[in-house]
């Protein structure tokens, strides 16, 4: 933990000492060793929430990204459970900042206690698994009403690079079937390069991709889940539009700290979009890169 009550204060680790749980009451004494990120443990006992993970450096920035008053804040339910988010935010949208895997029990009894949460997960371990294709337009507009695109993966380089139906020839060709975006899978495939400047012009940071072994958890998850690969953006997971395609959508780490701290919906973060443009080369593939 990063912080204990010292004298009645909450004050972060020092040399030396002790303390009691904001939580719970137990007493803490302060981990300050040269090997170690400084925090506070339970004496003599587990954690009292069992849904703490131990904090790594990643952690620990994520939280020091906010006013102190937002950081590990107590909840108790009406039964008596009582659990520390990572971040409240003065809106009341709870952030759980994520680095070691999760059961599905787990994610979903913290997404049915918060309610109003936001997931961060630490996607470094898993970068390479994770490929990033070709952008798409924003879902709402009105080139993508007529658009169904396949599904991108490593292994389809065509479907990587941009291929679709339209909904409109699916319809002309056959009458006799209920073709819509939901149901059209067939037909004549068009590419990419054919709508390209309609596509950056409609582009809000939605992108196609694929995640090789994916942590399943999080793509069944209720509540946003974006993924930090240590960029200056975050992955936002995503269903693309009525054909339930899987996609991403780019938010700048910016844009996210400013929304989470005025908007009073987890959903409603990045929801109004600032252009930050493609890649200089013309690029609609983006490179994750290390931290």
């Amino acid at each position: 933990m990063q912080y204990a009550l010292v004298d009645g204060e909450r004050m972060q680790p020092f040399s030396g000492g002790r303390g009691a749980c904001p939580t719970c009451g137990a007493a803490m004494v302060a981990k300050c060793g040269p090997r170690v990120l400084h925090h506070w443990a339970h004496a003599g006992r587990r954690n009292c929430d069992p849904w703490w993970e131990n904090e790594t450096e990643w952690h620990r920035a994520w939280k020091n990204l906010f006013p102190e008053d937002c950081r590990e804040v107590s909840h108790v339910a009406i039964d008596g459970e009582v659990h520390r988010s990572d971040i409240k935010t003065p809106t009341g949208i709870i952030i759980e900042v994520q680095h070691s895997a999760m059961s599905d029990d787990e994610r979903y009894s913290r997404e049915a206690f918060y309610g109003n949460l936001v997931w961060i997960i630490d996607g470094r371990g898993f970068r390479h698994n994770f490929d990033i294709f070709h952008l798409l337009p924003d879902p709402g507009s009105n080139i993508a009403r007529d658009i169904v695109w396949e599904k991108a993966s490593r292994p389809m380089r065509g479907a990587a690079a941009g291929l679709f139906f339209r909904v409109s020839e699916g319809q002309r060709d056959y009458p006799e079937k209920d073709i819509n975006k939901a149901t059209l899978r067939f037909g004549l495939i068009h590419s990419l390069h054919e709508i390209r400047t309609e596509v950056e012009q409609a582009y809000r940071g939605h992108h196609q991709y694929d995640w090789v072994r994916p942590r399943r958890t999080w793509l069944d998850a209720a509540c946003p889940v974006y993924i930090d690969f240590g960029d200056d953006h975050l992955v936002k997971l995503e269903l693309y539009d009525e054909s339930n395609l899987p996609c991403v959508r780019l938010v700048s780490k910016r844009k996210f700290l400013h929304d989470v701290m005025v908007e009073k919906q987890a959903g409603d973060i990045a929801t109004r979009f600032y252009p930050f443009g493609v890649g200089n080369d013309g690029s609609d593939s983006v490179a994750v890169s290390a931290p």
